[in-house]
């Protein structure tokens, strides 16, 4: 499978995702790879009435997800990938999924958090797995909508005094 792009977006799949961004990067399905969302039967079915009529779309838990990933048979598979949250990006790097560049693009406030931006807010728990993810070499990059300005991620959170 080729992740043309990982996106990191508590709300999975919604309008942003497949009108904008699955077209921006030309994909053909879109993965929602997150353990709560497969299991709940209601969840999964509203996330894949959003998708698109001409995307394939797909809720799967993570360990699933890295299964299809190394299964030959989807190997030319162009693929968006949504996850809720840098957690979930790190257990399928463990899991054995290539990730080199992730787009941060989605967190809802929840008391605890931290505003980053004006769509991203990140918990303590969070900013450990962004760190664990900048220690092995993914690129983070902040970006809400193909046609608005991206910035790094990391420095961010150092402006932020997070790290």
């Amino acid at each position: 499978m080729k992740i043309k792009w990982l996106r990191i977006d508590s709300r999975l799949i919604h309008g942003q995702v497949a009108n904008n961004w699955v077209n921006h990067v030309g994909a053909s399905t879109i993965i929602a790879a997150n353990d709560s969302a497969a299991k709940d039967d209601l969840r999964k079915t509203l996330l894949l009435q959003v998708a698109p009529g001409r995307t394939k779309s797909y809720v799967m838990t993570i360990a699933k997800t890295a299964r299809c990933y190394k299964n030959p048979t989807y190997e030319n598979l162009d693929v968006l990938m949504v996850v809720e949250n840098p957690t979930d990006v790190l257990r399928l790097m463990d899991e054995g999924v290539e990730v080199t560049q992730v787009n941060v693009g989605g967190i809802t406030f929840k008391e605890g958090m931290t505003l980053i931006s004006e769509a991203v807010s990140v918990s303590p728990e969070d900013v450990k797995a962004f760190q664990e993810l900048d220690k092995r070499g993914v690129k983070l990059i902040l970006q809400q909508l193909p046609n608005t300005q991206s910035s790094d991620f990391m420095n961010r959170l150092k402006s932020k005094g997070l790290i």
